[in-house]
Parts: C-alpha cells; structure tokens; sequence
C-alpha cells in the first residue's frame, strides 16, 4: 500500500474496457449469476472505482431495483480500506436512489466475504440450498469447490436496511 490518499469515483462510459478487463481476469467472464437476478452483464452496470493516485485499487459494481440495490462484483487490490470504502459508496448510492435495503449474494464457502458484510451492517436474509448449480447452468466456470476447499453449493444473501 502506498501513502497516496485513497479516492473514489463513479464508474463511467469511458471505464467499460478497464471495468471488462477486471471482471473478465477477477470472476473469469464479464457476466455474473447473481442470485435473484440470474445472469447479469457486471461491466454494463454502474459502479465505483477506487484509486490511490493514478493506480486503480478497486472496483464496485451494482444493479438498481425498484426498492433494492444489489451488489453484484466487488474487489479491492488493495489493503486499507478499499472495500470499506467502496461499500460505504454504495450504500450512499443507494439512499440517493430511494431504496430501503442493500442486497448482496455470495456463497457458502465465502467466509471472508459472510465475515465482510457482517462487519459492516449486514444481517443474513436468505439462504438458497442448492442455488449454485443453477448459477453453473447460467455460468459453466463456476468451479465445484471454492475458497478453502469447501464444496461450493448455496447462495447466502445479506442486507443492510437504510
């Protein structure tokens, strides 16, 4: 990490190439299975990104619904409060918009990110036993096991309430 003060900004028209390349080389396609709104074209979405000078340190995208807005891709590359930062957008994004919650879905082997979220606000909302395997038919590189060697099976969504 340097010591160049982080900022962020939204992600625009003339980001969608670096948005397509991070997504392509971080979730290995550009489109994402997403829990309750299936798949999803992640590098047409509006978005956050984070940069400490001229490096680019994160990337936040999401979807508006009409009273949820989901998180659909987040990474930070960078420690010391990238995605902290990025979720503190989002959720501010998300008051501008008028919606009451903000929803994000991962998976059951995703301890840091159940861990994340917790940390920040979000409460368990939803487990969906067995989700994965339809996300696989919409997303065939979905791997079979996930982080730490857990069998990757269930989608896991959380929520913060605004």
């Amino acid at each position: 990490m340097t010591d160049t003060e982080l900022t962020l900004r939204p992600v625009t028209d003339a980001d969608h190439n670096v948005v397509a390349e991070i997504l392509t080389r971080e979730w290995h396609d550009i489109h994402v299975a997403l829990g309750t709104l299936g798949r999803v074209d992640a590098s047409r979405l509006p978005g956050w990104i984070a940069e400490r000078g001229t490096e680019l340190v994160g990337l936040l995208t999401y979807h508006v619904g009409d009273d949820t807005v989901d998180l659909v891709t987040i990474n930070a590359f960078d420690r010391g409060g990238v995605g902290s930062a990025l979720l503190r957008a989002l959720i501010d994004s998300a008051r501008d918009v008028g919606a009451t919650r903000v929803r994000v879905t991962t998976t059951n082997d995703n301890t840091r990110a159940l861990w994340f979220y917790q940390q920040a606000g979000f409460r368990l909302s939803a487990l969906r036993v067995g989700a994965v395997a339809e996300a696989r038919r919409l997303k065939p590189q979905i791997p079979e096991t996930g982080l730490d060697g857990i069998p990757l099976r269930d989608e896991v969504d959380l929520e913060f309430l605004l």
